[in-house]
């Protein structure tokens, strides 16, 4: 990787990095003085809409944002086409919801789904406004302005979530809360952008920047479903409690692995675009991502698995006490996330959508197979699928690495194997320990934390790590 790529891509993670721990950080804080306030059923109702507003956030979008990013020659009637189109489409999108409410409410027989599928489906328009003008800050990795907007966004609206909360508003506390931080962080986006959208629309430009968008936008429609079929199916067989503690643990899980995978995603992507052409480096600079990603991935997830229940009695109390077991499983099929991404970044920037979508089906009927054989022996067998899925989902998304750069999934397991024995090696050990201590959940819980990361260090310094020497050089530099 030369000098000034790796300074551009060290600069852009460490400001997208910023941007999604600082707002995702207090987000996550709000959910949980929230969480100590409502219920679990609370949590349930609105994880019950969440595959429709998915759903319709990924048509809104429809793969223009990394087409238009992968575009070299993109020109200011690209970026207003896209624009246009994102808004026409959210508007309808919401007429859709606002209509069919009622009928979601049936389904789940939950009637108060019919104003609170009609409020939080403003946010889809709220969204939209702002589509261009994230993907040209990404495309420059400016993520420093995207950093300001959703942080000020988290605070505020986490704010009006908590005291919502407070005065009994129970599950529109939720609702509000959602809605106040997609519309200021629009707005503020918008505020802090230079971009602004000129009056001209091309069809040209919406039929080039489709054809390869539009096999993205049927992946994510595939992708978007597969993930929230778990929703669907967990409020719908069992409690809406049921799915609130899948949510609370999925929300757990989510802060570092989905963080940090959007994180990777959003920098390796335009990087990796830069030197597409060139197979021998793009091969060296992907290994080199990807073992770094690991690195720092392994040892979050297995540790925040051997610490889930003094964690969630911790933050939550003892109400939420089974979230703790669904987290554990849920941990280790999500520890894998930033492979898949970066293998499927791979895919996006070669311009083969076309496997992409391959994949996606291919790995979504192996995935519907599990859930068919798991959810009828319960909400944990079902979690335990995930991590059948999505280990072979990581052989399946290997396959085509192998043959576009020839690192294929066996030559990527053995450059992860030593990260993976560290951290499964580090987490038992202080799963062991604070099965011992006689001490209060907010003790063990810290006793844990500082344990696991005293022997990760230690034993990545003593065993001489690369990716250890590599953070260490890119810490001291950007202090």
């Amino acid at each position: 990787m030369s000098e000034s790529l790796k300074t551009k891509t060290v600069k852009g993670t460490i400001w997208s990095s910023v941007e999604r721990f600082s707002a995702q950080g207090v987000s996550f804080i709000v959910m949980i003085i929230m969480a100590r306030i409502l219920t679990p059923d609370d949590y349930g109702l609105v994880g019950m809409i969440t595959i429709f507003m998915a759903i319709s956030q990924s048509l809104i979008d429809s793969g223009f944002s990394q087409a238009l990013i992968r575009k070299q020659d993109r020109t200011e009637i690209d970026n207003s086409t896209v624009f246009y189109f994102n808004i026409v489409v959210s508007i309808v999108l919401y007429l859709i919801l606002f209509f069919c409410a009622p009928l979601i409410a049936r389904f789940y027989d939950e009637p108060q789904l019919t104003p609170i599928t009609r409020a939080i489906g403003l946010g889809l328009i709220f969204n939209s406004l702002a589509i261009v003008q994230r993907a040209l800050l990404t495309l420059n990795l400016n993520f420093k302005t995207q950093a300001k907007a959703t942080l000020i966004g988290a605070v505020v609206s986490g704010i009006v979530g908590i005291l919502l909360a407070y005065k009994g508003f129970g599950v529109w506390a939720i609702v509000i809360c959602q809605l106040a931080n997609t519309g200021l962080v629009t707005i503020l986006l918008w505020i802090f952008s230079h971009w602004k959208p000129i009056l001209a629309y091309s069809w040209k430009s919406f039929r080039e920047l489709f054809s390869f968008g539009s096999k993205l936008l049927a992946s994510g429609l595939i992708d978007t479903i597969y993930r929230n079929l778990y929703l669907i199916l967990i409020g719908k067989v069992f409690k809406a409690s049921d799915l609130g503690y899948y949510t609370r643990a999925q929300q757990f899980a989510d802060f570092p692995s989905s963080n940090l995978t959007g994180i990777f995603q959003r920098v390796t992507y335009p990087v990796l675009c830069t030197i597409q052409d060139s197979d021998e480096r793009l091969a060296d600079v992907y290994r080199r991502l990807l073992k770094t990603s690991a690195f720092i991935i392994f040892p979050l997830m297995t540790g925040l698995a051997a610490v889930s229940k003094p964690l969630v009695v911790s933050f939550l109390t003892e109400k939420w006490l089974f979230t703790a077991s669904l987290l554990i499983p849920i941990c280790l099929s999500q520890m894998w996330y930033p492979v898949h991404a970066i293998n499927l970044n791979l895919l996006q920037v070669k311009g083969r959508s076309d496997l992409f979508l391959k994949l996606e089906i291919v790995k979504k009927i192996v995935g519907v197979i599990i859930i068919c054989a798991t959810i009828p022996f319960g909400l944990m067998a079902m979690c335990w699928g995930m991590v059948i899925s999505s280990l072979l989902c990581l052989v399946i998304n290997t396959h085509y690495t192998g043959k576009l750069i020839n690192l294929g999934f066996l030559k990527q397991m053995w450059d992860l194997l030593p990260i993976l024995l560290l951290s499964f090696g580090m987490a038992i050990v202080v799963w062991l320990t604070m099965s011992v201590l006689p001490l209060t959940p907010v003790l063990v819980l810290i006793t844990g934390l500082a344990e696991g990361i005293v022997i990760y260090t230690l034993a990545a310094k003593l065993l001489r790590f690369k990716e250890f020497q590599e953070l260490s050089v890119i810490l001291h530099r950007n202090r």
